[in-house]
């Protein structure tokens, strides 16, 4: 029995290890080190973000880093975001992980792809509001947007305006 167990362990070794990469111009723009700022919650944040591809470049990871910190000397605000690519349903996934809590519904997001900008869209199962976090490409000034916005009863309202600029 342990016999076929390896026979069969070994032989879907090789679909795994061939399996396609996450390949995407736009995604692309996004790998680097950048500095966020703007407005958020009413606040002026600003932020180091690093993105690299990761996981055999099946996702690229977001590590988010406010410079602002607690009497604890740590950052007010930590995160990770992977964004990777379902090719069967064509969208972009997301998982955004931060300091704030646990894993839920509402960490999860999905964008349809949109010319230069991805917007992807995290609902909580048990809430009937979604939260809006869209990312756009400026080809000009090699740039990013991101803004983040609630949205309750079909009406969106700000939450975040904040730009991502190549760190020095």
């Amino acid at each position: 029995m342990r016999a076929v167990f390896a026979a069969a362990l070994l032989l879907a070794t090789p679909a795994f290890a061939q399996q396609a990469t996450f390949q995407d111009p736009l995604v692309d723009h996004l790998a680097g080190k950048w500095v966020l700022i703007g407005q958020m919650d009413r606040g002026s944040v600003t932020h180091d973000v690093t993105a690299e591809w990761v996981l055999a470049h099946q996702y690229l990871e977001l590590h988010e880093v406010s410079r602002e910190k607690n009497k604890d000397g740590a950052p007010v605000y930590q995160a990770s975001v992977y964004i990777g690519w379902d090719a069967t349903k064509r969208i972009y996934d997301c998982v955004w992980l931060d300091d704030y809590g646990s894993i839920s519904t509402q960490s999860l997001g999905y964008a349809t792809p949109d010319g230069a900008s991805i917007a992807f869209v995290f609902q909580d199962r048990d809430d009937p509001g979604r939260f809006h976090t869209t990312f756009a490409w400026h080809a000009g000034d090699g740039s990013w947007s991101m803004d983040m916005d609630q949205e309750a009863n079909g009406k969106l309202t700000p939450f975040a305006r904040t730009v991502l600029k190549r760190a020095q």
